[in-house]
């Protein structure tokens, strides 16, 4: 199913800080409310913070009381501005801002024309978005044999894209395959993003699915109890991909247990411009780390480090898993700006 949706000026996308006790649908009609959504992580998941930042574009063009295209341009590149200030780290967020602003820059109709093609560009990225997540789940299931056991962490399914998902792409198309594999879900501290959207997913969709703690990760590798991981991507650049903290840990464990590791991602999240040590790490708010919920768990004024993502080195990685192929270790040497994405 769709996680955002366009309708006639309200943005339809569920608060995932919610789920998964309650089901609640935000209907989000200024790019103040988009931008909260983003910084608060009502909305999340690099492909779906792309959309997103679409469709904020969308609400200030169809919003907007411009009487010529400079002044709605004007409006736009604020928007964009805004949005981009909002999370650092996912190249999505900048690279769908960058896609609208670069169409409505070179657009030569009046005002009018310009607002029907800022919201139609933002839906064509959304619809993109949900069909690479396919393409990906087709790509990536070939990697998948029957009776696998595959670990993956934080939420890269359908609540991290427009649909579908990347990591979880893989495995839903492995299932609807007839493949009979399982899942185990790091519970993905401090937000629990496994524990709350991952599993919420795959329980809904009939997938076996395990939940484990976070440090648990190795001693399930050293039963044997896991064939493959796959996760997804915030950022993937020269040397490294960006995802949820606790990704790297996993990946040397899956290393040294001689376990497959796999990046499901779009194209999109490519950022081959630069290489780990270029890139902002989102720091977020140390009440995430201090508090579950409303509960606090660690004494007062405590130093608490908060980084939102972890670097995880391309020697580490066994595959990335695309739309249109799948890089392995032969491509990653060669990923540089002028690599043929």
């Amino acid at each position: 199913m769709r996680m955002i949706k366009w309708e006639n000026g309200t943005v339809l996308t569920p608060d995932q800080t919610k789920l998964p006790l309650e089901e609640i649908t935000l209907k989000l009609t200024t790019v103040d409310q988009m931008a909260k959504a983003i910084k608060t992580l009502q909305i999340r998941g690099a492909p779906l913070l792309g959309a997103a930042a679409a469709f904020a574009i969308a609400l200030s063009a169809y919003n907007s009381k411009a009487q010529t295209t400079i002044e709605m341009l004007t409006a736009l590149e604020t928007t964009g501005t805004t949005i981009k200030e909002q999370r650092p780290t996912a190249v999505n967020l900048f690279w769908a801002t960058d896609r609208v602003l670069n169409m409505a820059r070179t657009y030569t109709g009046d005002v009018d024309g310009l607002r029907a093609a800022v919201i139609a560009e933002a839906q064509k990225i959304a619809d993109e978005d949900a069909a690479q997540n396919y393409a990906i789940g087709k790509n990536g299931a070939a990697l998948i044999e029957d009776g696998d056991t595959i670990l993956t962490h934080c939420n890269a399914g359908e609540l991290a894209t427009v649909e579908y998902g990347t990591a979880l792409g893989v495995i839903r198309a492995a299932w609807s395959q007839g493949k009979k594999i399982k899942v185990i879900a790091d519970e993905t501290r401090p937000l629990l993003q496994g524990a709350r959207l991952t599993t919420f997913e795959l329980k809904r969709d009939g997938i076996p699915v395990t939940l484990i703690t976070d440090n648990m990760a190795g001693y399930v590798m050293s039963k044997g109890l896991v064939n493959k991981v796959i996760v997804g991507a915030d950022r993937i650049v020269q040397d490294a991909v960006f995802n949820k903290i606790g990704t790297y840990s996993v990946a040397i464990l899956a290393h040294e247990h001689g376990i497959p590791f796999y990046v499901a991602a779009p194209k999109s999240t490519f950022d081959l411009t630069c290489k780990a040590a270029n890139v902002t790490i989102e720091e977020r708010k140390p009440d995430e780390v201090t508090h579950v919920g409303c509960q606090q768990t660690a004494p007062d004024n405590i130093n608490v480090m908060n980084p939102t993502f972890d670097a995880t080195p391309l020697k580490y990685v066994t595959g990335i898993i695309t739309e249109t192929n799948i890089y392995t270790k032969e491509h990653f040497t060669k990923f540089n700006p002028t690599f043929p994405l």
